[in-house]
This record gives C-alpha cells, structure tokens and sequence, in this order.
C-alpha cells in the first residue's frame, strides 16, 4: 500500500498475533488503512472480530506483530514509550465502553486530569460541560451520575486537549439506545477538527461516520 502524504493516521500491513498453546492466532491480520485528518471513521465487526485490537494498534497502545502505523509521517515503531505517551496525552482522545472516572474526584476533576496546566484548561472543560449538559454537575461525584452522563463527561475529557485524533471503543455498548445516540452526536458536534476512530458492533451509531470499515476474523471484508 503506498500512503498517501497528507494521511493523518495510517497502518501498512498491520498484524497482531497472540499465541493459544501451539497454535498462533491473528487477532489483526494483516491490515491497511488510512485517515484523513476530520474524518469520522466506522470500524464495525461483531465480538472477537479484532476491531478494538485495530483501534489499540492505531492509537499506539499496542505495537504490531508484523506492519508499521504511521501518524503523519512518523512510525510508532520509531518512538520510544515516553514519546508515544505523550502522542496519546496531547493529541489523542480517548472514549472507552466503560465510562472511566476517578471515584473521588467531581466530574470537573475528571475532566482536567490529564492536563499537566489544570488552571489553564479550566474555561474549555467547563465549556465543554456546558455544551454536553453537565455544567450544573460540574461538582458531582460519579456516582451521583447516570450511566449516559458518566460517559459525557468521558467525552469531555478526551475533547479537552483539542486532539488531532479521538478513539472510541465501543462507547455506546453499556447504553441504551436513546443515550448512546445523544452521546455520539455531542461527540461529532464537539470534536472541532479531530478525526474520530469508533470502534462498533452497532451499525446504527454510525450515522455520524464518513466511511465505515468491516472486521471478520481479524481481516478487512470492505
């Protein structure tokens, strides 16, 4: 595959494998594909079809067994750890199918976390929480939150830092449907500028996405 040269993300005959006894089993296997920078990307595939796998390897948390992901022209491979954490800090965002929240921290709090200059995101996060309805919560604890209102406060986060790229994995799966709808169109609505990864079994909450990417067994079907 020959990259094109303004591809924001890209991976070039990416595998991941993983051994079960003798046998070595490709959770990805053998993938290519590229992303736009402001591209809403589908990635959709049943349990076990290796989409969150792929998402891991696109955003750096995982290496490849065999293949290269590039962000712009820069290989993962050729980054040490410190370096892809801070690609993942700074530029990424992340929305997982768990709403992740620090228990003894407000909901403004869990927003800030990751910034190293908390005061000087302050406006933003609080914007942000104003847009997705959670402003008047600002100083709630999570489990004074409802499940929707735990994962937008997830979705400010990850948005907090203006990144270049937002992955989600499965961020709609332990809604219900009217929630999981209202999550995904703040998300599209807030993201700026940033290309968006989602990570779905549901082809409804694609409604948002500019391509969608079929996963069977670890392979791109189309």
């Amino acid at each position: 595959m020959n990259r094109e040269p303004f591809s924001l993300l890209s991976a070039q005959g990416v595998s991941l494998t993983y051994q079960d006894g003798d046998r070595q089993v490709y959770a990805v296997d053998a993938i290519d594909i590229q992303i736009q920078p402001g591209e809403f990307m589908g990635i959709l595939g049943p349990s076990g079809s290796g989409k969150s796998s792929l998402l891991y390897l696109l955003s750096g948390l995982k290496l490849p067994s065999q293949g290269e992901v590039f962000f712009w022209d820069r290989a993962f491979s050729k980054m040490n750890d410190a370096e892809r954490s801070a690609l993942r800090r700074k530029q990424f965002g992340f929305v997982f199918q768990q709403p992740y929240l620090l228990g003894y921290l407000n909901v403004l709090e869990n927003v800030l976390v990751a910034a190293e200059n908390p005061k000087a995101h302050l406006n933003r996060a609080l914007e942000l929480l104003e847009t997705l309805g959670l402003r008047g919560k600002a100083h709630r604890f999570p489990n004074a939150l409802s499940g929707g209102e735990r994962q937008r406060a997830c979705v400010a986060r990850a948005l907090l830092m203006e990144p270049e790229v937002i992955f989600a994995d499965e961020p709609t799966a332990s809604l219900d449907h009217s929630n999981g709808f209202h999550v995904m169109e703040l998300l599209d609505a807030c993201r700026g500028k940033g290309a968006v990864v989602l990570v779905t079994h549901d082809p409804q909450m694609l409604k948002y996405a500019h391509r969608v990417c079929r996963l069977e067994d670890g392979k791109l079907v189309e």
